[in-house]
């Protein structure tokens, strides 16, 4: 008994606009990353304790706020 399969790739404009959408996707994230990330770098240390945050975590609070998006 004979099996066949039938496989349809992407064609390359939609190929072409899945990466523009992700790439849309990253830059977007990257600008909130970097806005919270200067933001919360200039805070004072009185400033980031008041917030419940240090400076060790200011990295991973701008990840979380890029990621939340």
């Amino acid at each position: 008994m004979a099996y066949t399969t039938e496989t349809r790739s992407a064609g390359l404009g939609q190929r072409i606009a899945a990466f523009r959408a992700t790439l849309a996707d990253r830059v977007a994230k990257n600008k909130i990353y970097r806005s919270t990330y200067n933001e919360l770098q200039a805070l004072s240390d009185r400033d980031l304790a008041d917030l419940g945050l240090s400076r060790s975590m200011i990295k991973r609070v701008a990840i979380e706020a890029a990621e939340a998006k």
